[in-house]
């Protein structure tokens, strides 16, 4: 059976206007960095699967976190499946080229700008499994989700930028992350143990994994995009691990922490058309004041 072609179907040319403008990227992934792209895609989709039928055995009010996390490896199976096949980047002039003779030679790096669109879907609806979980009040979460959204943008604005004002997004970056490290370590925990033992131990463990992979983030970006200090294959594998451990390893013990957690404890009551809830069945026929017995009557009009 033929083995992965990817690298050959899809080359490693821009997406320029004309042949005269074409650029090559001189660092990119190999065969080998494929393969594991592809790798980690497998595991995705089957994380998504197993979110998926697990959700199934819970009622439908109760499945808001399985959804949540099943759509995070959903996106990130997509994500994968794009940079295994070589797809979704951009050639950028690295700022400091390392020489012709090293492993990162030339001018031109591999930029996965699709990493970046992942991220920016992926990581707001992570930050929602947390906040939740800690029942936190919804502008609190809004605006947390709106500093993430700072972080990941100002991430690809700075791996797209030639020049060092690229370090200048890195630390916007980095100030945006150090207050949602603030809010998970510090409000949203003391939120979360307020809503009981269970509640805060669940989040105690996913909430540390989370802020602990998320600092490790920018090491990687600093020595891939920003400095140049690693190569495609090696940025793959990093990248890669953190991913496997902040979104499939993060959602199934998210998933375990949440097995005896009614959601509305959390204040996310949800309705549900055949439920026995008072909401939903005065709205129907037959029902007076909750009371399925007692039928409107007919009001006497002069």
């Amino acid at each position: 059976m033929p083995g992965n072609n990817a690298l050959n179907v899809n080359g490693f040319q821009s997406n320029a206007p004309n042949a005269a403008s074409t650029v090559y990227a001189d660092n990119a992934i190999t065969t080998r960095g494929s393969d594991w792209y592809f790798t980690v895609c497998a595991v995705m989709m089957v994380s998504t699967f197993a979110f998926m039928g697990l959700a199934l055995t819970k009622p439908r009010q109760h499945r808001i976190f399985h959804y949540i996390t099943a759509s995070i490896t959903m996106v990130a199976t997509i994500a994968y499946f794009s940079m295994g096949s070589n797809l979704g980047w951009t050639p950028i002039q690295v700022e400091f080229p390392r020489g012709q003779g090293s492993k990162v030679g030339g001018l031109e790096r591999e930029i996965f700008y699709v990493r970046y669109i992942d991220w920016v879907i992926t990581t707001p609806l992570l930050l929602m499994d947390l906040l939740l979980t800690a029942a936190l009040p919804w502008p609190t979460v809004m605006f947390v989700i709106l500093i993430d959204e700072v972080m990941i943008i100002t991430g690809l604005v700075g791996a797209l930028v030639v020049s060092s004002y690229k370090w200048g997004y890195f630390v916007f970056g980095c100030v945006a992350l150090f207050y949602i490290l603030y809010v998970l370590v510090w409000e949203a925990r003391k939120h979360a143990n307020a809503m009981g033992k269970d509640v805060g131990k669940a989040f105690l463990y996913c909430g540390s994994l989370t802020a602990l992979l998320w600092t490790l983030y920018p090491i990687a970006w600093g020595l891939c995009e920003g400095g140049n200090l690693i190569t495609s294959d090696s940025e793959a594998i990093f990248y890669g691990i953190l991913d496997l451990l902040a979104k499939p390893v993060f959602g199934a013990l998210l998933i375990w922490g949440h097995k005896g957690i009614d959601p509305a404890r959390l204040g996310l009551h949800i309705h549900d058309y055949d439920e026995k809830d008072m909401a939903i069945n005065n709205n129907k026929p037959g029902h007076h004041n909750g009371n399925p017995a007692v039928a409107d009557e007919p009001v006497a009009t002069v």
